[in-house]
């Protein structure tokens, strides 16, 4: 009698897809609810707009997906509100996987952006070539001594990372508006800014407005991927992250870690800051309103802080940006409604424990392991 064959292992695929699961469950779940509650809104405020609408939330979402893929212009829109919102969501994401709570993400946009505004500026009369690369450097430049500051600070002093980069966002808010209201105002200008960028305005690649921008976006994400998963420095920036004594115990350096990852979080959020101004507004004002920098930490937190994930994170909110417009046209749904639904969204990957209870969610690792790293953070400010 022959004995019974064994199983066959799972196929690669099968391992992958399983992981690809395990990754995505909750954000999708969490989606899923952002948009049924944000249909329960809008119908209960519809008879404040048109009357009493069952089907408003269909006319509305489906107006936001025509906005933001229903035309080619819809797509480039999409893609140009994607780029920065997925370098600054990996200028988060890479603090995550080293244990560190980036909320300096807007300091970091800011001081990339008026870096990169001061260079491109004074080269408004040289080859575009030498204007655009040298711009770019001087924003990446910028965002990463910005983000050295804090993590010089955690390494050598303990000052945490959450006050630092907080306090440090309004600096870099005070310190744009007084460079550009001062030095380098421009001239025959209505209001505070800066003279026209010239020679460094990124080309237009696609569309009207799909300028290089979009290309350092699609190559940070490979590039994380490779730095986090397939180099030794990103395999300690991930042990460091998980426990600092079991590193410094196989001999692995976490307060050097520590700075090179916040420097590396904060060129990322430079280049993002870079690449606004370059290619989408063309000069820079004393008083940018942004709010790129704070949504990068849904966007890090939505795409489980890993580099693909960030990717249709940002590519998702971008979209929903820009289907706002064509939402509030054709269904009278405010704009707005984009930011709420993105705040449920985070709010239901917050209360992640409620949620895999509700849906009987019992796949491993299907929890958001980056929100431990924000209630640690804030557990550790609180016990100083």
């Amino acid at each position: 009698m022959t004995a019974p064959a064994a199983p066959a292992p799972p196929s690669r695929f099968a391992g992958i897809a399983g992981r690809i699961r395990n990754v995505a469950l909750l954000p999708a779940i969490a989606i899923g609810l952002a948009l049924v509650f944000g249909a329960v809104v809008m119908i209960l405020s519809s008879p404040l707009v048109q009357g009493f609408d069952l089907t408003l939330p269909l006319t509305a979402y489906q107006a936001l997906a025509v906005g933001a893929f229903g035309s080619f212009n819809g797509i480039v829109n999409t893609l140009s509100n994607a780029a920065p919102l997925i370098l600054a969501g990996l200028a988060v994401g890479i603090g995550f996987k080293a244990g560190l709570f980036n909320i300096g993400a807007q300091g970091q946009f800011l001081a990339g952006a008026v870096t990169a505004t001061t260079v491109a500026v004074s080269l408004n009369n040289a080859p575009p070539l030498v204007a655009v690369s040298l711009s770019v450097l001087a924003g990446m430049a910028g965002g990463l001594a910005y983000g050295f500051i804090p993590g010089f600070l955690k390494a050598f002093t303990g000052a945490h990372e959450v006050v630092t980069t907080i306090m440090l966002n309004y600096v870099a808010i005070y310190i744009v508006s007084y460079v550009i209201s001062g030095p380098l105002r421009g001239t025959n200008v209505t209001f505070a800014r800066t003279d026209d960028i010239t020679a460094a305005a990124l080309p237009i690649l696609i569309g009207r407005n799909g300028h290089l921008g979009l290309i350092f976006a699609a190559l940070a994400v490979p590039l994380a991927a490779w730095l986090l998963y397939r180099s030794t420095t990103g395999f300690e920036i991930r042990t460091v992250g998980a426990n600092p004594d079991a590193a410094r115990y196989a001999g692995m350096h976490p307060r050097w870690l520590t700075i090179l990852t916040m420097s590396l979080c904060g060129m990322l959020a430079g280049l993002a800051g870079a690449g606004q101004i370059l290619g989408d507004v063309g000069y820079m004002p004393a008083s940018y309103s942004t709010t790129v920098g704070f949504d990068a930490i849904a966007v890090a937190l939505l795409g489980r802080a890993n580099p693909f994930g960030i990717l249709f994170a940002g590519l998702l909110f971008g979209a929903m940006q820009a289907g706002a417009g064509l939402m509030q046209i054709q269904a009278g749904i405010p704009v707005q409604m984009v930011s709420v639904l993105q705040a449920v969204i985070l709010f239901f990957l917050a209360a992640e424990l409620i949620v895999r209870r509700v849906f009987r969610v019992r796949v491993a690792g299907a929890g958001v392991a980056e929100l431990e790293t924000v209630s640690r953070s804030y557990g550790e400010q609180s016990t100083r």
